[in-house]
């Protein structure tokens, strides 16, 4: 019995160094999964309490200090810590498959990439925990943010410094696997959806992200270092953080949206056995998409005094990028018109995303005029839009994406009937929620207000909104309970479980770890599609069997971001006490010293000889 538990012991340890210094893209995604999922429901909890003290009017739940740290902390976490990394997840599992790559163009730099986000999330968080967490709003204004006591909005400023860096990182990476790493066959016009709204998500990080970081650093030396940057006292301009911000913010949405948009355009076309309906013109409204998002991002400050000329192009620019959203709702639906359509899980998330996210278009299309939005703006109205927006495009889509890509990545096919219990709790809960807030905002009810009065007719619309809430907080619970399930079955499934059209779904599931034996040969769209047409069992392959190369594992990456972590106390308490830029130097001593390790040391990776693969295929 001691031998077995020692035995036990010693496999964890094993498969907890194992991710602790994998470079694997597959396990790299897992690990985004499981850190995006916690936040996701660090997230969900916040909202929940969120809810619960609007269920009735001058409700005393929560002080008022703590629900402007909830109202903060929710919409941070959820968009940096929760979407963003799932998402990510989603992209290291499947865009190497679908292009047919071995690995992402830096393995290191993906590991990295991971271990800044997780660093980054976690400190972010640390606020609750030494006296208060942000509590300026998820936008973080100027000059709130920079006149907030305590360190809350420390903690925002370095955490997201931190996550930033590495979600910079995860787009670069992406960029070059996709341009210089596909199959031989895979033209541009013959790559997944999902690994074209992946491509055009990661240039708009690439573009978006340095505003962000900029705004960021001008705000920490606001905080720490006593500049004025926004301070109209000191000459600074308190509308500049607005601008940074929103050049970063407005991008973000589609960031987050267009790889939502692959993951529904995979799913309906799978299911309906049908090719995507008008590929090239969804392959130029994704770019248009990008391309248009970044002269959007002035229509969140229709209020501030920009005056009507500024006003009035951004909401043309606003109106404008509907069109190529169109586009893609008028294709998706063209899909589906005459397919075989087979109705499970992922495809009732990617049903039901179609009119909620066209509602939220249309509310957005609402918002974009200028002159109605002073209405609009600041209310409940807003939140609404949002949320439809991003729970109802992007949300939907994550969960339509687990029970699809699930069998890829574990091996494994989520129970169906559980999926639907999740669907319908969660829609349900969902349109609860968030329709009636509408109306809500009509009516006047602002938005960040933690307490509201009696005999304004709000009460019954609050109480909806929470009932729908807590709605959605148990499908969630349906969903973590079909995962335990399914992995404590643990049925195996075969490499092409949906009888899917694209790479990924070509090799065994769970993937090898060097994804494809030979590269295979691309001979047009749906490449999978086009060999089962033809009477072939899997890909014609490009090459000859060979020797694969594939990179070390490494521990610096963990290292690099544990240094970074303990520099942000440095610089954060360095404000109160120099004794603390000791801890500083340590920090970014160890990060340094990490980083030096790995330009000196010669690391070439090894080689899978062929004979080793020839013996896997005949075992």
């Amino acid at each position: 019995m001691s031998t077995m538990v020692a035995t036990n012991k010693k496999g964890f340890g094993a498969a907890l160094w194992d991710y602790l210094t994998t470079v694997d893209h597959k396990k790299i995604a897992i690990m985004y999964l499981i850190a995006g999922g916690f936040f996701f429901i660090i997230g969900g909890l916040e909202a929940l309490a969120i809810r619960w003290q609007l269920v009735k009017p001058m409700n005393d739940f929560v002080s008022a200090g703590f629900y402007n740290e909830l109202i903060t902390m929710h919409g941070t976490t959820m968009i940096f810590l929760a979407a963003m990394p799932l998402i990510f997840a989603f992209m290291n599992a499947v865009v190497p498959l679908q292009i047919g790559a071995r690995d992402v163009a830096f393995p290191f730099l993906n590991s990295l990439g991971f271990w800044l986000f997780l660093f980054g999330g976690i400190m972010l968080n640390v606020g609750w925990f030494t006296g208060g967490a942000a509590d300026a709003g998820w936008t973080a204004y100027a000059p709130l943010s920079t006149t907030s006591l305590g360190e809350g909005v420390d903690y925002y400023v370095l955490g997201l410094q931190i996550s930033g860096a590495g979600t910079l990182m995860g787009g670069i990476n992406f960029l070059v696997t996709i341009v210089n790493m596909r199959a031989p066959g895979m033209t541009y016009m013959r790559m997944p959806l999902f690994t074209w709204t992946a491509f055009v998500a990661s240039a708009l990080i690439l573009f978006a992200f340095p505003a962000l970081t900029v705004g960021l650093f001008l705000m920490m030396f606001d905080r720490l270092f006593g500049s004025g940057f926004f301070d109209p006292a000191m000459g600074g301009n308190a509308v500049i953080w607005q601008h940074l911000f929103w050049i970063f913010g407005h991008p973000e949405v589609y960031i987050l949206a267009l790889p939502a948009f692959g993951i529904f355009s995979e799913i309906i076309s799978t299911f309906a056995k049908k090719r995507l309906f008008g590929y090239t013109a969804m392959v130029f409204a994704t770019v248009l998409i990008g391309f248009l998002g970044f002269m959007v991002w002035a229509h969140h400050m229709f209020t501030v005094g920009m005056g009507p000329a500024a006003n009035s192009i951004f909401a043309v620019a606003t109106m404008a990028i509907a069109v190529p959203t169109g586009i893609k709702i008028f294709n998706w639906l063209f899909t589906l018109w005459g397919g075989s359509i087979q109705i499970n899980t992922p495809m009732l998330w990617a049903l039901g995303f179609i009119p909620t996210f066209t509602l939220g278009g249309m509310t957005g299309v609402m918002v974009a005029a200028a002159s109605a939005d002073f209405q609009y703006h600041d209310t409940y109205f807003v939140v609404a839009h949002f949320h439809y927006v991003i729970v109802g495009g992007v949300v939907f889509a994550l969960f339509a994406a687990t029970h699809y890509w699930w069998p890829k990545m574990f091996g494994t096919v989520l129970d169906d009937k559980l999926g639907k219990i999740t669907f319908w709790l969660f829609f349900t809960g969902f349109h609860l929620t968030f329709f009636i807030q509408h109306f809500l905002g009509l009516m006047g009810m602002p938005r960040r207000y933690w307490v509201y009065l009696e005999g304004q007719n709000l009460d019954l619309g609050n109480l909806i909104s929470t009932i729908g809430a807590f709605l959605m907080g148990v499908g969630t619970i349906v969903l973590l309970i079909n995962i335990i399930k399914t992995s404590v079955k643990n049925e195996k499934v075969s490499g092409d479980p949906w009888d899917a059209r694209t790479l990924e779904w070509a090799i065994p599931s769970p993937p090898p770890f060097y994804n494809f034996k030979q590269l295979p040969l691309v001979r047009g769209l749906d490449p999978l599609w086009i060999e089962k047409t033809e009477g072939r069992k899997g890909m014609t392959p490009a090459e000859p069997l060979n020797d694969i190369h594939m990179p070390n594992n490494s521990f610096l990456p963990f290292v690099i971001s544990l240094g970074l972590f303990i520099a942000g106390f440095g610089f954060i308490y360095q404000k109160h006490d120099l004794s603390w830029l000791i801890v500083l130097f340590i920090g970014m001593g160890i990060t340094l010293g990490a980083m030096l390790v790995r330009s000196v040391k010669d690391d070439i990776g090894y080689h899978i000889h062929k004979e080793d693969l020839k013996k896997e295929a005949e075992e």
